[in-house]
């Protein structure tokens, strides 16, 4: 007897970072399920294959009933090795964001070649959500601030170091500071040992660094923008500052998927 059930197709999102890659799943225009992983720069097609497979199996979903990919890469090195997984295993061409599709929004960037494709995807999720002037701070390997105007214009922002490069760094730059984890949060800024002291300096020391930006940002740009907060950190340093309003871990995802949807609807 025929199965007739109906096969679920998905639309997979990939945003490759530096650090972590963030995979996500949508059906139906609804995202369902979510992963980040190690960034490994020198990943063959292949690995990333049985890792993804992994993945989808825990999920209980087949990686052939992946209809379409979608991707944004601030790593160079791995974009062939994404482009192979999906040609190789999935029979699928991969939408590329920068690449083989462009994010839909006016750039007003001296050097527009040189804004990742992670922060413009960033810009127009949260553009979609407010339809209005909109900061976004990204807290991933580096920690960005993000503009965009009233009207849609991406108009640029600033780049801090991370949570996690900052720690590395006292770590790595001194002689008798350890390596410390920021899980869990810290109680007080008053630390009472050496590792509870570095953990305050970064979680109170970037929600400082945060709002101050953000109040530059306010000044110059005349008014005071909604601020949302994405990256795998910003529940960490979001209760800390006064100016965050909201926190999208998977901003990203919701921007690929923005896309996605428009450049299939544009007929290409």
């Amino acid at each position: 007897m025929a199965d007739n059930r109906q096969i679920r197709k998905y639309l997979m999102a990939v945003d490759i970072g530096n650090t972590h890659t963030v995979i996500g799943l949508f059906q139906d225009e609804h995202f369902i399920k979510a992963w980040r992983i190690r960034t490994d720069r020198e990943a063959t097609s292949d690995e990333l294959a049985v890792t993804l497979d992994q993945l989808c199996r825990l999920a209980e979903i087949e990686l052939r009933n992946i209809c379409d990919i979608v991707i944004s890469c601030v790593v160079p090195t791995l974009i062939h090795s994404w482009e192979e997984l999906t040609l190789h295993y999935m029979n699928k061409k991969a939408l590329v964001v920068q690449k083989d599709v462009a994010v839909e929004m006016p750039i007003l960037y001296k050097r527009p070649y040189e804004v990742g494709a992670d922060r413009l995807v960033n810009s127009l999720a949260a553009y979609s959500r407010y339809k209005e002037a909109v900061i976004i701070v990204d807290y991933g390997t580096a920690t960005t601030f993000d503009c965009v105007s009233s009207k849609g214009e991406y108009l640029g922002g600033s780049i801090a170091p991370g949570l996690i490069l900052a720690a590395e760094a006292l770590f790595k730059g001194t002689s008798r500071l350890p390596r410390v984890e920021l899980f869990p949060k810290p109680e007080t800024a008053l630390g009472q040992d050496t590792a509870s002291a570095i953990k305050a300096g970064i979680i109170y020391g970037f929600a400082g660094l945060t709002d101050g930006i953000i109040r530059r940002l306010f000044a110059e740009l005349g008014l005071k923008p909604s601020v949302i907060a994405t990256g795998g950190l910003a529940p960490i340093i979001a209760p800390y500052c006064n100016l965050i309003e909201t926190v999208v871990p998977y901003l990203v995802l919701e921007g690929l998927f923005l896309v996605y949807k428009r450049f299939k609807s544009s007929g290409d």
